[in-house]
């Protein structure tokens, strides 16, 4: 994650966010916190799963993190979820079977599968997208990407709390209760 992660220099001097450069460099969107880290593995979802194009995905997590005051890093991070490996192969699939259920369209799985494997042109590619499918396909990357930010919140804030409670506990801390806080 470390090496794949953009640094906060190399984000700086980017010419497309040249203009947020002060805010980006922010220290807080950098730091591991409770609130940022969990903010930063939704939105990183979320980008990673809707946008689907690999340079545009990092640029979006960094301009939404800006107003979220999510951490940059672990939701630059959580785009690569969405890589050359799985996004053919279970997110376009799922993203339009989820369309055709939820809004009981048509768009054809087996065509993509098709195409994908007799390596079509790139106007093959665009006939079947502007086809039934352009909704279908949006809709489905919508609701997934969606739901996939709402469960990875809730699964990083449930393990940063266990991380904490574990290091607390390694410490000897133990819990603190409330009756040894008050007089």
């Amino acid at each position: 994650m470390k090496r794949n992660s953009p640094r906060r220099e190399e984000l700086v001097e980017s010419r497309w966010l040249k203009p947020f450069a002060h805010r980006i460099a922010h220290s807080e969107l950098w730091r591991f916190t409770r609130r940022s880290v969990p903010r930063g593995v939704a939105l990183g979802l979320l980008v990673g799963i809707f946008l689907l194009v690999p340079g545009v995905q990092i640029i979006g997590v960094v301009m939404l993190a800006l107003p979220c005051r999510a951490n940059i890093p672990i939701g630059a991070a959580m785009t690569f979820l969405s890589n050359p490996a799985t996004t053919p192969l279970l997110i376009l699939p799922g993203a339009i079977w989820v369309g055709n259920s939820m809004f009981g369209l048509h768009a054809d799985v087996s065509t993509f599968m098709t195409l994908l494997n007799e390596g079509a042109t790139a106007s093959q590619w665009m006939g079947w997208i502007f086809s039934d499918v352009a909704l279908g396909l949006v809709a489905g990357l919508l609701v997934i990407s969606v739901v996939s930010a709402a469960v990875g919140y809730v699964l990083a804030a449930l393990f940063w709390r266990w991380w904490i409670g574990a290091k607390w506990r390694r410490r000897g801390h133990g819990s603190i209760s409330v009756s040894a806080i008050e007089p």
